[in-house]
């Protein structure tokens, strides 16, 4: 069975998702969470950003170890010796890079660019023998064929990096798109096993991230919500249920559901707490409340959706079995033989007053069909 490792990167990419900054305690929390979950590697920070953020990943690699988790922690910095060397002073294992390679560069230009790393690469390897690097270079969307092969080519030439990740920074590709580019980052990536990350400026991450792992890619970044840069990232639970549904396995535990959830509110009061609106709103896939509710009548017996708590609501849309489930769950007593009476009744007071029916008013109708 094919399987891939899931990368959260909800504490890295996360800080990013409107200036949400987590302290030293809700990092440990988050990594708890993760560990408990199964998930592969957490993306723990950027420790050239500020000596407190070097302490922090640090701090959560040391935890770990101390705690004999089987979740490795990576830190995040530019392909450049000065990041490296903070990199290597956290103690991590997994050193993580990006560089920025412009989409309108030529080969040669990009050859370049990436001939730079190679001092890098050997101060790590150097360093820390047992290092797992990973690269994270070009726009997907944004970089010619030509380049693109290119680069990777090189990467895989030099052994420049254990894992080639490749996102869409910019947000614009579709699930075709990004398919056809891994299935050709996968057959000249060698040994290099491939990443796939993805922006959400589209709405399409969490679906390009899927396409990008039945593509080939073993690697998946994501996070809780989807949380970071503009628009977010690949949604951490929909992109590993919908894999794991499809037979491509993984070691993070998204069933049963409710250690997901906690992580995912754990997560989501703190955004709201910073910024004054949270993660998960009505139309969040899964564990919105939107998710959990029926109003037209063929949807009534539950055999449609995610949600696992039933919610009712009665319009002109509800047919007989709708509101018979809608009146047990409020547990207002009916006869049966009346409930086309009911929902008929139903229909017309909520056709004209032209909005749903409240607990109330459902009550009241089922009152003077006795």
């Amino acid at each position: 069975m094919k399987q891939f490792l899931v990368m959260d990167q909800t504490l890295r990419e996360g800080m990013q998702f409107q200036g949400v900054v987590f302290s030293y305690d809700q990092r440990i929390k988050i990594l708890e969470f993760q560990e408990a979950l199964g998930v592969d590697i957490c993306q723990a920070g950027y420790p050239s950003a500020h000596p407190g953020e070097a302490a922090m990943v640090k701090a959560l690699a040391d935890h770990a170890r101390r705690h004999n988790f089987n979740i490795k922690v990576a830190g995040l910095g530019r392909a450049f010796l000065p990041d490296a060397k903070i990199l290597v002073d956290t103690g991590i294992k997994d050193i993580h890079f990006h560089l920025h390679l412009p989409s309108h560069a030529t080969v040669k230009e990009s050859e370049k660019k990436l001939s730079e790393l190679i001092p890098v690469i050997a101060f790590v390897r150097n360093a820390r023998p047992d290092a797992v690097i990973s690269l994270a270079m070009l726009d997907m969307g944004k970089t010619p064929a030509d380049q693109f092969n290119a680069c990777i080519r090189f990467l895989c030439r030099n052994r420049l990096a254990d894992i080639l990740s490749l996102p869409d920074t910019s947000g614009i590709m579709a699930p075709n798109q990004v398919a056809d580019r891994i299935r050709d980052a996968v057959a000249l990536a060698g040994d290099m096993a491939v990443s796939i990350h993805c922006h959400n400026d589209l709405g399409m991450a969490s679906a390009n991230s899927v396409m990008g792992i039945l593509a080939g890619a073993t690697v998946l970044e994501a996070s809780v919500c989807g949380m970071g840069e503009r628009n977010g990232i690949g949604d951490l639970y929909l992109t590993s249920r919908i894999l794991t549904d499809q037979n491509i396995s993984c070691r993070f535990a998204w069933d049963p559901i409710d250690q997901v959830r906690e992580y995912y509110l754990y997560v989501d009061d703190i955004v709201k707490q910073q910024t004054g609106q949270g993660l998960i709103h009505a139309k969040t896939p899964v564990f919105g409340q939107a998710a959990h509710t029926h109003v037209a009548g063929t949807h009534a017996q539950n055999l449609y959706g995610a949600g696992t708590t039933p919610d009712f609501h009665l319009n002109l849309l509800c047919g007989n079995h709708l509101v018979k489930k809608y009146l047990q769950c409020h547990q207002i007593k009916f006869h049966p033989d009346r409930i086309p009476a009911i929902t008929a009744a139903v229909k017309e007071m909520s056709a004209q007053k032209n909005r749903r029916l409240t607990c109330e008013e459902v009550k009241k109708i089922v009152g003077s069909s006795d």
